[in-house]
């Protein structure tokens, strides 16, 4: 019987000049936010996502705490988030006051049910945070039409999205206000880091503000003020310049990662078809219009109890697979803080029978030929 994992769920990767301009970074004499490395991030992400100004975060619920207070958001008003989703969409939010409106998610992609949007809008609610689960966009058309008519404030969180699309336009650039993930279990890390994107002129220099603790400090380095004082309210929400460097490392051999991951995707996925076809599993399901950033490759299978013995099958052949979010709205703190009751039967559905597989970028393809063969053994049972 084996009991140690020599296959982990994740592993963090140098793709890089990573360490090289770790070691710059130290040597330039500036390792608080802002330097060179940064500057450098947030032009590569400007350009490649097509988004007007990008702020890297040290995380990416700095990025939506971020868009919560651009959003204005007070007590008593309203949140609309799928119940399928990390607890930063929400703690973002709820740490203004708000109250949340979950809804369901839809069975296909996963994603927040545009369909069942319209009708989770009351007269407190103020924004709607539609979150690109594995990389596959939402239907944000239909998302920012409804929003449109019922003035409400679109926030992506889009941790999962970045290099992925949506009709052609990047996750992120999509939305007024966009926050995004370089978690180590992101396509591109580095540790922790996020960002946010501000595809609304009207948001960019209060951002700024925010983002540097409430104080005009942005605007006394460019020259337009002849000192900086505190303006607003804010938060230290910077990234040192040693994630910053790290980052930037990645996302010049973004295209290299992005090869390697959909390879180890693509894998899976033609692994498991014969078992998709017979209805035994289920894999990620990625609608034509939409292209996808091989985030992460999951199964879900018939029932709790035949995910759950999955689960346990490969941990005894060392290999980690894990599954994923608990429905929010029936934790503690979702029971407390949610607006409105009944079920959402999709996500506890779909809760109860996810399981996500290793995936990272270095992945042996031997390893990944081991997860296969015990997956498949398990499933020939």
């Amino acid at each position: 019987m084996k009991s140690s994992i020599s296959i982990p769920f994740n592993r963090p990767f140098i793709a890089g000049k990573e360490l090289y301009y770790i070691a710059q970074a130290v040597q330039s004499g500036h390792l608080a936010g802002d330097g060179a490395f940064t500057r450098n991030c947030h032009r590569w992400l400007e350009e490649h996502l097509g988004v007007r100004k990008v702020l890297l975060t040290h995380s990416c619920t700095a990025a939506l705490e971020m868009a919560a207070l651009l959003a204005e958001i007070e007590p008593g008003d309203e949140v609309i988030i799928p119940a399928f989703t990390f607890v930063s969409t929400a703690n973002a939010f709820v740490l203004r006051g708000a109250r949340i409106r979950f809804v369901d998610v839809r069975d296909d992609t996963l994603n927040l049910d545009e369909g069942k949007l319209e009708a989770a809008i009351t007269p407190a609610s103020r924004a709607v945070v539609p979150v690109h689960y594995a990389g596959v966009g939402c239907e944000m058309d239909a998302v920012m039409e409804i929003a449109r008519r019922h003035s409400l404030l679109v926030i992506e969180d889009a941790a999962q999205g970045v290099g992925a699309y949506y009709k052609e336009r990047p996750l992120g650039s999509i939305a007024p206000l966009a926050a995004l993930s370089f978690h180590e279990t992101k396509n591109y890390i580095s540790g922790e880091g996020g960002a946010l994107c501000i595809n609304d002129d009207k948001f960019i220099e209060r951002a700024e503000i925010v983002r540097e603790k409430g104080t005009n400090r942005s605007r006394f380095f460019r020259g337009q003020v002849d000192k900086y004082t505190w303006v607003d309210i804010g938060s230290s929400f910077l990234p040192s310049e040693l994630i910053a460097a790290f980052l930037y490392a990645q996302l010049e051999e973004s295209e290299s990662i992005s090869e390697r991951r959909m390879a180890i995707f693509n894998r899976y996925a033609d692994a498991f078809k014969t078992f998709a076809q017979q209805g035994r599993v289920r894999p990620p399901y990625v609608p034509p219009h939409c292209r996808h950033n091989a985030h992460m490759f999951y199964l879900i299978l018939e029932s709790e109890s035949v995910r759950d013995r999955l689960i346990a099958h490969l941990r005894e052949e060392g290999i980690l697979a894990v599954f994923h979010y608990l429905p929010l709205h029936l934790s503690p703190m979702g029971l407390k803080w949610r607006a409105g009751e009944g079920s959402l039967p999709v996500t506890e559905s779909i809760s109860r029978r996810l399981v996500r597989l290793p995936f990272y970028y270095d992945l042996d393809p031997a390893d990944q030929d081991r997860v296969v063969e015990a997956v498949v053994n398990f499933l020939r049972l």
